[in-house]
C-alpha cells in the first residue's frame, strides 16, 4: 500500500529538518520537501541535497523571486504597508506566496496534505494555514511545532540522535527568516524587553556608532510608483532593493526594535533588518506627498493601515486586499518622479524631490513677491469654514431657557 505524501515548506533550518523525520515517524507518510526562494541568500542546492539526506522522498526549490517582487512587494510598497508603523511585513508577505506554491506541489504530487514548521502561538500558523484554505480547501494542513512539545534543546538532541544534520551556534539560539524584503529575528536573549540586542544579531547594518562620517545621498526614480532606477541607473527591482539595502545598511540604517501585537493575542519582542524596504516606502510616500491630491492621499493612508493588517495577518487572498489593489493602482497613475533622501549614522531623510506631475505650485506656495495666492479672498472663506463652530459656541453659551 502506497503511502500518503505531505508536502514540507522546508527552510533548511532547524525546525523542518526535524519534522522531516518527525512526520514519517508520527504519520508514517512520505515527505517531499519544497524550498522556495524569495532570496534569502543561502545555497539553495545544499539546502536540496540536506532534505534528501534527512529522509525526504522528494526534495525541490522554486526560485520565485521575481514572482515575489513583482506580484508582491509591488502591492506592498505601492500600499506604503508599515503593521503598527513600523514593520514593512517582509515575513508576513512571503508566506501567501510559499503557500501557494505548496498547493501547486501537492496538486502535482498527488498529495493529501501540506505542513510547515510554524509554533503554535505564532503568526506564521495563520498565514500558512488560511492562505491553503483559500486555495485550496480539501488539503490538511499538518503544523508538527503545535503537535509535538520539543523544546529548542529537545530538537537538537532529537537531531542528534536521528543523525539529522544542523549547525549549532549563536544563530541556532534565535528564530530567523529573511528574504528580498527585510530580515526578523526573535527568540534567545530577545525574548526579554530590557535586554540590549547583541551585536551578532544584526548582519545586514553596521552599528550606526561605527557608520561612515560623511553623508550619502541616492536619487530613487519611481515610474507610476514602482522604483526603476537608482542614481540615474535604471535596474530591476531585485537589485534596486539589493543596492539600497548596502547603501542603508552600511550607514547603519534599517534596524527596527519593536513590541509587535500579535495576531493569536500576544506581544512579542521583535528585532527586524529592512534598510531597502523602509528607505523605497519612506521615498515613495514623499514622491505622493508631492503628487496626490489632499483628500485622496488622507484617503489611501488609512487604506495603508488595513492594508498592512491584512497582510500581517495572514489575510492576503481575501477580496478586500484585492478591491484595495484596484483603489491603490489608480491612485500610481501620477506617482512618477525623483526622490532624493540622504543616509547618516542610522538615519534616513528625504532631502529632495521633483515630478513633472507635481502639485506643489511655486507661486502659490512661496511668501515673496511671485506669490500669487489670493489673501483677500480667506477672510470670507474662514468666516464659512467656521460657521458651524461660531453658532455651537454661541449656542452653548447661551443660559438655559432663553429664547432661542
Amino acid at each position: 500500500m502506497m503511502k500518503e505524501k505531505v508536502v514540507l515548506a522546508y527552510s533548511g533550518g532547524l525546525d523542518t529538518s526535524v519534522a522531516i523525520r518527525w512526520l514519517q515517524e508520527k504519520y508514517n507518510m512520505d515527505v517531499i520537501a519544497l524550498t522556495i526562494d524569495l532570496g534569502q541568500a543561502r545555497n539553495m542546492e545544499e539546502i536540496r541535497g540536506k532534505a534528501l539526506k534527512i529522509g525526504a522522498s522528494e526534495a525541490h526549490v522554486v526560485d520565485a523571486r521575481e514572482e515575489f517582487t513583482n506580484n508582491f512587494i509591488v502591492l506592498a510598497l505601492q500600499a506604503n504597508a508599515l503593521y503598527e508603523g513600523k514593520y514593512p511585513v517582509a515575513t508576513a508577505l512571503g508566506r501567501p506566496l510559499i503557500a501557494k506554491h505548496l498547493v501547486e506541489q501537492a496538486v502535482k504530487s498527488e498529495a493529501k496534505a501540506v505542513a510547515h514548521g510554524c509554533t503554535g502561538k505564532g503568526n506564521d500558523q495563520v498565514r500558512f494555514d488560511v492562505s491553503v484554505a483559500a486555495l485550496n480547501s480539501d488539503l490538511k494542513v499538518i503544523a508538527p511545532l503545535r503537535e509535538w512539545k520539543m523544546t529548542r534543546q529537545d530538537e537538537i538532541e532529537y537531531a542528534a540522535k536521528h543523525d539529522i544534520p544542523i549547525s549549532v551556534g549563536k544563530s541556532t539560539l534565535y528564530s530567523i527568516d529573511e528574504n528580498i524584503w527585510g530580515r526578523s529575528v526573535e527568540g534567545g536573549v530577545l525574548e526579554d524587553p530590557w535586554v540590549k540586542p547583541p551585536p551578532e544579531v544584526y548582519i545586514v547594518t553596521a552599528d550606526p556608532g561605527e557608520a561612515p562620517d560623511k553623508p550619502e545621498n541616492v536619487e530613487v526614480t519611481f515610474e507610476e510608483g514602482i522604483p526603476r532606477a537608482l542614481n540615474g541607473e535604471s535596474m530591476s527591482l531585485i537589485d534596486l532593493i539589493s543596492k539600497m539595502d548596502d547603501i542603508g545598511g552600511r550607514h547603519g540604517f534599517g534596524r527596527i526594535d519593536m513590541i509587535e501585537n500579535r495576531l493569536v493575542g500576544i506581544k512579542s519582542r521583535e528585532i527586524y533588518e529592512a534598510p531597502g524596504a523602509l528607505a523605497l516606502i519612506a521615498a515613495h510616500r514623499a514622491l505622493e506627498d508631492l503628487n496626490l491630491e489632499r483628500d485622496l492621499i488622507h484617503y489611501k493612508t488609512q487604506i495603508e493601515q488595513k492594508y498592512a493588517e491584512l497582510i500581517y495577518n495572514g489575510l492576503w487572498y481575501s477580496p478586500l486586499r484585492e478591491a484595495f489593489d484596484a483603489f491603490i493602482l489608480e491612485t500610481q497613475k501620477k506617482v512618477s518622479g525623483v526622490v532624493k533622501i540622504e543616509f547618516y549614522k542610522g538615519s534616513m531623510t528625504v532631502v529632495g524631490r521633483k515630478s513633472e506631475d507635481s502639485l506643489y505650485d511655486y507661486s502659490l506656495a512661496t511668501y515673496d513677491k511671485e506669490d500669487i495666492f489670493p489673501h483677500e479672498a480667506s477672510k470670507g472663506f474662514i468666516q464659512i469654514w467656521g460657521m458651524p463652530l461660531k453658532i455651537w459656541s454661541r449656542k452653548r453659551k447661551k443660559p438655559k431657557g432663553e429664547n432661542q
